[in-house]
């Protein structure tokens, strides 16, 4: 009768690395073997750089939209003025940006004027978006701020006018050029509607990160902002930022309340929110697929035991003979495929991290070697690969990893531990 042993003795991890090892007669379970590894580690490293790259770019794209933007935006709700068209402004402006503000959880409310015009620099033209803000609130946005990389002073602000680095790439203009605003609601005349067409110089040039607010938006003083688009004593929204702003939809009702009867709110979750659930499903799908991928490298291992089983089964027969129990046969060949998974999830993580950590010297690497033109921001709309590495995702990869290496590897450690040594020694 075989004797009972303690789970996972000392012999056991003896008999299994012996087994591993296998002699150049037995070639076929030492290629198994490698190409199991390499599988696992490719698996593991892939999902891990998807990972990685899924949760940079979506923190990319929310700070860039966080650091430039408005966290929520107050309207007024359209009236029909006398003229027959809609009144969208706010006329008390100050007080009504003075009770947002006072709402718990709100770090600034400032009015804002909005606008889009065509600029013009030496036969140059470029759609602008402008936005007018007082300088102490342009300050407070940090992608306005504090860029990627900026021209000029902020501080000139009050003087001019400030570009993003896509409308003076596309214009030809740098810091102390002079470019011309044309609007078509300029001067109401007896013949009509004139354009106004108003010339500022650039006093600050930056970038923001995104390439389609740095491509459009320029900021002018509020107070000439209000005088170019004929919006003297109002304004066109308040801009709110605030303290949690991935918490500001449970915010949305009192900053309503604040406002008044006339007011809407519109978040940035409102605004970007179709994006925002594109990457969640894309997120979801990528994972499950590479989750396959990781499942289809475990199965080789299935493969090489089963070869290891068929190679081995004269030494199971005299190890059973011997008095070994089933128990201890199938963990032998279990710690045999768990080995491989273990080794190539831990090769795997590190390839995967490495990648993580160090994708700008990469990413410039395979720039150079293709030549320039890999990564578009015009279709991205950031300008680089971002990769942002969390534990949780590392450990996700490990444990999906690691649970289907030792899932897969009991059926084959199981048929050798029920392999009947009488068959198997049999034609020996």
């Amino acid at each position: 009768m075989a004797r009972s042993t303690a789970p996972f003795a000392p012999f056991e991890w003896m008999i299994a690395w012996r087994y591993l090892r296998a002699r150049r007669a037995e070639g076929g379970v030492s290629v198994m073997t490698w190409i199991s590894l390499i599988g696992i580690t490719l698996a593991v490293f892939a999902l891990i750089a998807t990972l990685a790259v899924r949760s940079g770019f979506r923190a990319e794209f929310v700070d860039t939209i966080l650091g430039s933007n408005a966290h929520v935006t107050v309207y007024a709700i359209g009236q029909v003025a006398e003229n027959g068209q809609v009144d969208r402004s706010i006329s008390a402006y100050e007080a009504l940006a003075e009770r947002v503000a006072q709402v718990p959880g709100v770090i600034r409310a400032a009015p804002l004027v909005r606008g889009q015009v065509m600029a013009a620099y030496q036969g140059r033209n470029a759609g602008v978006e402008i936005y007018g803000i007082a300088p102490e609130d342009l300050l407070s946005l940090p992608r306005i701020a504090d860029p990627e990389t900026a021209r000029g002073d902020i501080s000139d602000f009050e003087k001019g006018i400030a570009l993003g680095s896509g409308v003076a790439r596309e214009l030809g203009v740098g810091v102390g050029d002079k470019i011309k605003l044309i609007s078509p609601n300029g001067v109401k005349t007896a013949f009509g509607t004139s354009p106004r067409v108003n010339a500022y110089d650039v006093t600050y040039v930056f970038t923001a990160g995104r390439y389609d607010i740095d491509r459009t938006r320029a900021y002018l003083p509020f107070s000439d902002a209000q005088s170019f688009f004929n919006r003297e004593g109002v304004a066109d929204e308040i801009e709110v930022m605030v303290e949690e702003p991935e918490n500001v939809r449970s915010m949305s009702p009192t900053l309503l309340q604040a406002a008044g009867e006339r007011a809407q709110v519109w978040t940035w979750q409102d605004a970007s929110g179709g994006f925002l659930r594109a990457l969640e499903v894309e997120d979801n799908v990528m994972f499950i697929i590479l989750s396959i991928l990781v499942l289809i490298a475990a199965m080789n291992i299935v493969s090489g035991l089963i070869m290891l089983v068929k190679n081995k089964g004269r030494d199971i027969g005299i190890l059973r003979t011997m008095g070994l129990s089933q128990g201890s046969i199938l963990r032998v060949f279990f710690i045999c495929g768990a080995f491989t998974g273990i080794l190539g999830t831990f090769f795997g993580v590190i390839l995967g991290s490495l990648f993580a950590l160090y994708i700008d010297p990469i990413f410039g690497f395979v720039n150079m070697a293709m030549g320039g033109g890999v990564w578009d921001p015009s279709i991205r709309g950031i300008y680089a690969l971002p990769a942002e590495l969390h534990l949780s995702d590392v450990l996700s990869a490990m444990a999906l990893s690691l649970g289907l290496s030792f899932v897969v590897t009991i059926f084959p450690a199981r048929r050798a531990a029920r392999m009947n040594p009488v068959e198997a020694l049999r034609y020996e």
